[in-house]
């Protein structure tokens, strides 16, 4: 019986075909590889996009920040209270907190912006408060490719919580948002409280004064963050006739009769009380009878941010050392 032989394939015919196969599987992996690694850039790129409506009421589709501007304290510090501070690229003059924001290129005061400059740092978001301009700037801005959202400004609590959590989803930041929000919500209620036990006659007259130019004090009336601020830590604005900020005259000042003096420390460092009230305007007041002055850190005051329970709690505390008041961690 004849047997076919089975001769031996030649090893180097062996490892060829070993290559070939190797080399296929190799191929076939990073093929499959390479595609799930696009499709989920995909997927993420989807999910990265999310569309915003804006104070101005424009829808903005907002895509990566890995590259913002910010325009604004507030904003800048809800920014980096989110964990997102290294993300910002540039910033406004007015935002000077926390100190590491100082190193970041400034692209200008907020109210007198350019729009070259905001664009010239290459971002991929700017997100400024509401009030920024000029009104032709933000124009420029709103027709670049560069996505801005303009976050509404409003002074009060509320608004507050409102804002952290309009920024937390346009960054992506959602969850830590919410815990910052609810914690602002918890302060601001509890701050609330203590202030409603303080009766209406015993509410202190508080007058800011912006400036003392030549002597002519320069006070914040209704609709400014000063008097929402007065408001919010229990006293009574008694320059709250006036729209924003006006010189007072003499004679109005002398009959608003505040019992204290609100002031912002200056890079000079705080306002002396001999000075201010020096002043004609506020010599006869019963805030200079008493050397009544209370001066704070400019945006902590009056940048209606993640501070602000806090601040509103300090200027209480000023206006009424013996007033029960809610107690928490100090803010980093």
């Amino acid at each position: 019986m004849m047997r076919l032989a089975h001769s031996p394939m030649p090893f180097g015919v062996v490892r060829s075909v070993e290559r070939l196969s190797g080399r296929r599987f190799q191929f076939l992996f990073g093929l499959t590889f390479a595609l799930a690694i696009t499709f989920g850039a995909i997927v993420e790129s989807v999910a990265a996009d999310r569309v915003i409506e804006d104070a101005t009421g424009r829808k903005v589709t907002i895509g990566t920040t890995q590259r913002i501007v910010t325009i604004g304290g507030d904003i800048t510090e809800i920014v980096y209270a989110l964990g997102a501070g290294d993300r910002i690229i540039a910033r406004d003059t007015t935002s000077s907190y926390p100190a590491e924001a100082n190193a970041k290129p400034d692209v200008g005061y907020m109210r007198a912006l350019s729009a070259e400059g905001v664009l010239s740092v290459k971002p991929d978001l700017i997100i400024a408060v509401e009030g920024s301009g000029p009104k032709d700037a933000i124009t420029l801005l709103e027709s670049a490719s560069v996505p801005i959202v303009i976050v509404p400004e409003r002074r009060s609590g509320d608004s507050i919580v409102a804002k952290v959590r309009l920024i937390a989803d346009i960054l992506g930041e959602t969850k830590k948002g919410n815990q910052i929000a609810d914690g602002l919500t918890t302060k601001f209620k509890a701050l609330e409280t203590a202030i409603a036990k303080i009766p209406e006659n015993e509410r202190k007259k508080a007058v800011f004064v912006m400036s003392l130019n030549g002597g002519k004090p320069l006070a914040a009336g209704h609709n400014t963050a000063a008097d929402a601020m007065i408001n919010m830590a229990g006293g009574i604005n008694p320059m709250a006739a006036v729209e924003g900020y006006k010189p007072a005259s003499d004679e109005a000042l002398i009959a608003a009769a505040p019992e204290v003096v609100v002031m912002m420390n200056s890079q000079q460092g705080a306002p002396k009380p001999d000075v201010v009230f020096d002043s004609p305007s506020l010599r006869a007041t019963p805030a200079a009878q008493n050397k009544a002055l209370v001066a704070m850190d400019g945006l902590y005051l009056l940048g209606f941010g993640p501070r602000t329970a806090d601040a509103a709690r300090d200027l209480a505390h000023a206006l009424y050392p013996t007033l029960d008041l809610p107690e928490w961690p100090v803010a980093n």
